[in-house]
């Protein structure tokens, strides 16, 4: 089928063009013969690559195999009118979207096709988000392919009632990882409580955990609900349980073993049905070994492990973070910030992020107090990255330049295999060989073609 002429003036692309909301149109072949200026910015799909090709290599939304609304319209006649869903991004980024639907006749009345009008949702998604304080898995936000193994299993974990270790240092997201296991889970209408056991001494945290009755120990002059209690019927979160010490990891592993505890002064047992979640940035296995940490205790909480790599190894992550980051602060703030400029993404790419996400994030906040809008440049970055980028260098790269470097490093992980490489950016291989002719990246002859 040839491709429409999109230099065209006809009023009808101008008019099309001239609105906010994605617009796109279908032949009776499923093919798409109109795509909008909106269309394009938020499928980052250029406009003279989708026309022609079927709407469901391009449209890539969460309903296109199961229950297309454009289908159904065209099935049965009744438009569909600002259904949620959400569509994969050229960039293998998820954008939550509203789509409506009609049936597109001739002036004869006769059926030629369907069109779908689609709005970007991603700043009302953060701004709720915000408001309600509620996660899901959509907010680990990764390409590198050691997350996407996570990514993989989570949905089957978050099934279970098992209990999970999350293992990562400091600000590599444990806490949204257990968000988003308790989210997913038949649980995620009740209550999801956190327990930080590293911010209390040994006292206050067993009575933050169990709770207490009045008079058990002094300033105890009322009775008070534990963590454990609060969780009953959903999920607890024990961040840090590497700190907790010996004599308290006896009374967690009664719980978490029987769901059975006294408060504080109490003699009558409570029970409780509660998925435990923990995580810690320590060496259990280690642990155990030295004495430090209870060996039936570690393996109660070991049954299901996942493991989170820092942000220093899966540095291609970085782009996408700040990306994110960039749109969440905007959305808050109300700022225009339109991105990084090439000087300002080289630093944050040399830099090593021993504080992982979070620190990436304050360092993208701390941006956003300087940078009045427009783009984030060096000076609106904090003073030890800025130093890496004022380094003396020949020429400053582009993003074009950065992007090509980055795809060369993981096309060269990946021994060129265009399929593992897209697989562990997260993106489509059509989007990356498309990305490598753009950038003009020459791939040697052995290049993992039929790999």
């Amino acid at each position: 089928m040839a491709k429409r002429d999109t230099s065209s003036d006809d009023p009808t692309d101008v008019i099309l063009d001239s609105i906010a909301d994605g617009v796109f149109t279908v032949d009776e072949d499923w093919r798409i013969t109109s795509f909008n200026r909106a269309a394009e910015r938020i499928t980052g799909v250029p406009r003279d690559e989708a026309i022609g090709r079927p709407c469901c290599d391009v449209f890539r939304a969460s309903i296109c195999e199961t229950d297309c609304a454009l289908r159904r319209t065209l099935d049965t006649g009744a438009p569909v009118v600002n259904r949620s869903v959400y569509i994969i991004n050229a960039d293998g980024a998820r954008v939550p979207i509203s789509i409506s639907t009609a049936i597109l006749r001739d002036r004869g009345g006769r059926v030629i096709g369907g069109v779908e009008t689609f709005r970007d949702l991603s700043l009302v998604e953060a701004l709720r988000k915000e408001l309600d304080q509620r996660h899901t898995f959509a907010d680990i936000i990764s390409r590198a392919e050691s997350m996407q193994r996570v990514f993989a299993i989570l949905p089957t974990v978050a099934e279970s009632s098992s209990t999970v270790l999350v293992q990562g240092e400091s600000g590599t997201g444990k806490e949204l990882v257990a968000r988003a296991l308790h989210n997913l889970s038949p649980r995620a209408e009740r209550p999801f409580v956190t327990v930080n056991c590293g911010a209390l001494p040994d006292t206050l945290l067993e009575s933050e955990l169990f709770g207490h009755r009045a008079g058990a120990f002094t300033d105890a002059r009322t009775d008070r609900q534990g963590r454990f209690a609060a969780a009953d019927g959903g999920t607890i979160f024990l961040d840090e349980i590497g700190d907790v010490s010996p004599a308290l990891q006896v009374r967690l592993l009664r719980v978490i073993q029987d769901g059975a505890f006294e408060a504080l002064g109490e003699s009558r047992t409570t029970t409780v049905d509660v998925r435990v979640v923990a995580a810690t940035h320590r060496d259990l296995q280690a642990m155990v070994e030295e004495g430090a940490f209870r060996r039936d205790l570690y393996y109660r909480i070991n049954v299901v492990r996942l493991v989170l790599p820092p942000l220093r190894e899966r540095i291609e992550d970085v782009p996408l973070l700040v990306d994110h980051f960039v749109r969440r602060f905007n959305a808050l703030q109300g700022k225009d910030v339109t991105g990084v400029s090439p000087e300002a993404m080289e630093a944050l790419l040399n830099h090593d992020y021993p504080g992982n996400v979070r620190e990436l994030e304050n360092v993208v906040e701390h941006a956003f107090v300087l940078c009045p809008g427009g783009r984030i440049e060096v000076d609106h970055l904090p003073a030890d990255l800025a130093p890496a980028a004022q380094a003396p260098q020949a020429e400053a790269e582009s993003l074009e330049q950065l992007e090509a470097r980055f795809l060369r490093k993981a096309l060269e992980r990946n021994r060129w295999s265009r399929r593992a490489t897209a697989a562990a950016l997260g993106i489509h291989p059509t989007t990356l060989w498309r990305k490598i002719k753009r950038l003009g990246i020459t791939l040697p002859p052995i290049d993992g073609r039929s790999r």
